[in-house]
């Protein structure tokens, strides 16, 4: 999909594969970062319907003292139900795309040839690659991926691989890349790449920009 003369690319990958890391160097560069987490904790805020829908399916057992939903309750339910993550996912992935559509709306507002990145680990699942541009994909292998969650998720192995399971594969995930990204090298080497990709963006944002100025009356 095309948004005017902006590049629009989404980011994926699998459970702390590097992503976030990706998205930050992009991000140093001078892109726009949408984060699909932020979109999904912020659709789900007291009182919106996602939490009403939220609570109504799974209970006031995923809430918190102040009415927020516990994340980690609610994770700890539906990783162990391919069912009720499933059904988690109707709820919250049309009210995501509803939102980064908006979002991307506001950025061709400030910059009409802007590079975007959409950051998003269910971007395949949720079918969100279609309105991309471009689809770059992170990958690690398992031994990294398990340990990073842990350490940084807090996670048991077995939960996190729990979460891992319930992802496409990455293998899969491969098939619909553009380009992709090796999140164990080190971050000059990221680095390195990704102020390559982010140069070819630009590069492509500017002549969509140029075509159509050439092609206005």
């Amino acid at each position: 999909m095309l948004w005017l003369a902006m590049v629009v690319v989404g980011l994926t990958g699998g459970l702390a594969s590097g992503k976030t890391t990706v998205a930050k160097i992009f991000q140093s560069l001078g892109a726009r970062i949408i984060d699909a987490d932020e979109l999904a904790r912020a659709v789900v805020k007291p009182g919106k319907p996602a939490w009403k829908d939220v609570i109504k399916e799974f209970g006031t057992q995923v809430l918190t003292a102040d009415n927020t939903i516990n994340r980690q309750a609610l994770a700890e339910i539906v990783f162990k139900s391919p069912k009720k993550l499933h059904l988690l996912q109707t709820i919250i992935h049309p009210r995501v795309a509803r939102e980064q559509a908006k979002q991307v709306k506001n950025i061709q507002h400030e910059d009409p040839h802007a590079v975007i990145i959409y950051d998003a680990a269910l971007l395949l699942e949720a079918r969100a690659h279609r309105r991309m541009d471009h689809v770059m994909v992170v990958t690690a292998d398992r031994a990294t991926q398990l340990a990073r969650a842990c350490r940084r998720d807090g996670l048991t192995k077995a939960q996190a691989l729990r979460r891992i399971r319930q992802q496409m594969p990455l293998r899969h995930k491969l098939d619909y890349a553009d380009a992709v990204l090796d999140g164990t090298w080190s971050r000059t080497q990221l680095r390195r790449a990704v102020q390559s990709l982010y140069r070819t963006y630009v590069h492509e944002a500017m002549s969509r920009t140029a075509r159509r100025t050439l092609n206005t009356p």
